[in-house]
């Protein structure tokens, strides 16, 4: 009767709705590519940060635990419930208001559940940019966003979610309610609590608003696509446009031609080049400057690398349709991969001057543990993040017999790899359920005890998102830490 008469409290309250129906709670049960699963007695949607702390103060008082859900387009199964059941499921759809946007602030407050589009669309509206950018962007939302610290292809120029958060609205485990949405550049009173929770997911409170930065609207964007002779030479020529164009590179992508063959493959649109390359750079410019000014720069810039063919063939975008041709060759990566086959995907960061020697090093490692498996990348380059992808058939992943093995054997080469180069084993992605194993083989004891005394403080029965982020620790130290 647990589900009843939670349900039957549940919908008691103001500004609450609640699905009990298994075939309406289905979609909320499982991440969106079908590698988590989990069960719930209830999905919960909150309409109001009064609600989101009813219904928290409830479940801590019963001891329930309680999964935030977001637009559950996590890759690492921190936005579905465990299989434990006896949990309820708080999805933050229902509150999806732009507060407010302030132009000359340079600011504008909005609720958890904004689709990270809509957010961009309301700053643009108002002759701003919300420079957040991720293939999921049409259905992530900002709450889900910040509570993973996402990243995205803007972040060698405006930096990762945790630089564009000004103030946070939390709802903590007891219900208290934290209004810390302040627009303000600078506030050195005492500890910045918004930094604690950006980045928890969810383990130590329910995002429910926040205040984000704004930033003038690029006069002109200037965008291309470049055939790489090799590694060595994508990454020089990220470093030649990042100096050459200071502060005004917003994104530069690196594929792998094993990648870009993919898109190739099962994209929808007609793929903006053709010729074959082992690599390729999606680059972007933006500013002030007329856009010519833009083009004229890049085309000298690149210069002697087409003299040397180091660049084997470039494209500079000439209208809206072709940059968003060479944006569709970037953001469609996820969705081709899924229809090529199984994709063993690692999120990591490296050091800018280690790319290289990561992708010699694992690469060999890769191919002698399974052979038969195409490596692919997808990278921010210019921040460090790699998405070091090993693709497999459906058919060849089906017929592995420890499927859970397997990924672990590869993922402790690749994140092995990266740690010893000075990286880490997770960049942009979160940690979720997927990594806690890792976060125990990989973070030093000191870490792990600081960050469960945080659990503790704010979360002190263990309601919000368990099993996610910190690991069954024991105290011992990280073997590999």
């Amino acid at each position: 009767m647990l589900q009843e008469t939670l349900r039957q409290q549940l919908i008691a309250m103001k500004d609450v709705t609640v699905l009990s129906d298994p075939d309406d709670m289905a979609a909320h049960l499982v991440d969106w590519r079908r590698r988590h699963f989990g069960t719930a007695e209830l999905v919960v949607f909150p309409g109001t940060v009064q609600a989101v702390s009813d219904v928290l103060k409830l479940c801590n008082a019963r001891g329930i635990r309680v999964f935030p859900q977001g637009g559950n387009t996590s890759v690492c199964g921190g936005s579905v419930p465990d299989a434990a059941g006896g949990a309820i499921v708080l999805n933050l759809a229902r509150m999806n208001r732009i507060r407010a946007v302030d132009a000359d602030d340079e600011s504008m407050i909005v609720d958890a559940g904004c689709i990270l589009a809509n957010v961009q669309a309301a700053a643009d509206a108002e002759g701003c940019l919300f420079p957040m950018s991720l293939g999921a962007e049409g259905s992530c939302q900002i709450g889900g966003n910040i509570a993973t610290n996402a990243g995205g292809t803007g972040v060698v120029r405006y930096g990762n979610m945790r630089e564009l958060v000004l103030g946070l609205e939390v709802v903590t485990a007891d219900g208290r309610i934290f209004d810390g949405i302040r627009t303000l550049r600078k506030n050195n009173t005492g500890v910045d609590l918004k930094q604690v929770f950006i980045g928890s997911e969810g383990t130590l409170g329910i995002i429910t608003g926040a205040a984000l930065k704004l930033f003038a609207k690029p006069r002109s964007f200037t965008t291309a696509m470049l055939a790489v002779r090799d590694l060595e030479s994508a990454l020089r020529i990220g470093r030649t446009l990042r100096r050459g164009l200071s502060g005004e590179v917003s994104a530069l992508e690196l594929l792998s031609g094993s990648q870009v063959d993919i898109v190739r493959r099962h994209g929808h649109a007609k793929p903006p080049m053709d010729t074959p390359a082992p690599w390729y750079l999606v680059v972007e410019i933006s500013g002030a400057a007329e856009e010519q000014s833009y083009r004229d720069t890049l085309e000298t810039l690149l210069g002697p690398e087409l003299e040397t063919e180091a660049v084997v063939d470039a494209i500079i975008a000439s209208n809206e349709r072709q940059r968003g041709e060479i944006w569709g060759m970037r953001h469609n990566v996820t969705e081709c991969n899924v229809k090529e086959g199984m994709g063993l995907t690692h999120d990591i960061a490296l050091p800018l001057a280690r790319i290289r020697d990561f992708v010699e090093a694992v690469e060999p490692l890769i191919a002698e543990a399974l052979p038969g498996a195409c490596p692919v990348v997808v990278g921010h380059v210019g921040d460090g993040n790699l998405h070091y992808i090993v693709m497999m058939s459906h058919e060849a992943f089906a017929d592995v017999p420890d499927q859970d093995g397997l990924r672990q054997k590869i993922g402790h080469i690749v994140y092995d790899a990266a740690i010893a180069l000075g990286g880490t084993f997770s960049a942009e992605h979160g940690i979720g359920s997927l990594h806690t194993g890792d976060m125990l083989r990989y973070k030093r004891s000191e870490e792990l005890e600081m960050m469960q005394s945080l659990k503790s403080a704010f979360d002190p029965r263990g309601i919000l998102n368990p099993g996610r982020v910190l690991p069954e620790w024991t105290g011992k130290e990280a073997p590999h830490g």
